[in-house]
């Protein structure tokens, strides 16, 4: 049977009980005193019980008013307690912050701002996913998702933070200077990495577009990114790499562009969170922290 009663009314009576006296609680809880009586005398008359023996100088508990105060007052005591953590996370800085990002992308762009961020904040943790996989970020209850390229999701507010592009290298010692288009990659050793094949390329100069297929002198297929680097590093093979990686080694020397007139479309790195303005005070705080850095990296 449901009950025809209000909670209100309980938490109500529990506030007489630890106060001592209608008065005070009418106070405590901004409400007339007549309000207040005729509130607990409705509860008694649904309950059909008797809650509170009065008389002209105090209140006291009946047997069965005892029974119900200790078993309401641990439960609103409890729910006290959740509103105040719950109003905490609209304005303190404090508490946990879910984040999915890619991995190598991710810490390669990331870590340093989390470790800042974390350094600066020393109330909050951050519980980081990294995965190259496209993460159900619903159901693993996700804050934050960084993604690469088609990063969207329904009902979340998607950020550009940064654009990149995939390029051509390989080993100085190796002669490249003979493989004029994209076509004649064929019968050179490469190194793959899944995630990023087949490999789109554009010529930035007369706008021709190639969509090579590695199938033939895969030397080391790998699905990891730093692992690709260092086998295009030590001579292995070419490869397709994120501009982020290949262009400092191209610049101090350690690899070569190969055909530095094509390169992949530009796609973006971009962070994700729910369109509520609801938004935890922690999390406000990263997105903030996350957008302020790379305003400052990417006019430099």
């Amino acid at each position: 049977m449901a009950a025809n009663y209000s909670l209100d009314d309980l938490r109500y009576f529990c506030g007489i009980v630890k106060l001592g006296s209608f008065k005070k609680a009418s106070e405590s809880l901004n409400m007339s005193l007549s309000t207040l009586s005729r509130r607990i005398r409705l509860l008694e008359k649904n309950l059909q019980l008797t809650l509170l023996n009065r008389d002209a100088h105090r209140v006291t508990l009946t047997h069965t008013g005892e029974l119900y105060y200790e078993r309401y007052r641990k439960l609103f005591e409890e729910v006290d307690c959740i509103e105040q953590e719950l109003s905490e996370e609209v304005d303190q800085p404090k508490g946990k912050i879910r984040i999915s990002a890619p991995i190598y992308m991710g810490k390669h762009f990331l870590s340093s701002i989390f470790c800042d961020f974390l350094q600066q904040y020393p109330e909050i943790q951050l519980d980081l996913r990294f995965s190259n996989d496209l993460i159900d970020v619903e159901k693993q209850g996700i804050d934050i998702a960084f993604r690469v390229r088609d990063p969207a999701i329904d009902n979340w507010v998607i950020r550009e933070l940064k654009l990149t592009k995939n390029v051509l290298c390989g080993h100085p010692s190796q002669a490249y200077h003979c493989i004029t288009h994209p076509e004649q990659l064929e019968d050179q050793p490469k190194v793959t990495c899944v995630g990023l094949v087949p490999w789109k390329l554009k010529n930035q100069i007369t706008s021709e577009e190639f969509q090579f297929q590695p199938s033939h002198q895969i030397r080391l297929q790998v699905d990891e990114i730093q692992m690709m680097k260092d086998a295009v590093e030590s001579g292995i093979g070419i490869s397709y790499m994120p501009d982020y990686i290949a262009l400092p080694l191209i610049d101090s020397g350690k690899l070569t562009r190969i055909l530095p007139d094509w390169q992949s479309e530009t796609q973006p790195f971009s962070m994700l969170y729910r369109d509520r303005k609801q938004i935890p005070y922690r999390v406000r705080l990263l997105i903030e922290y996350t957008l302020q850095h790379f305003s400052k990296v990417n006019n430099v």
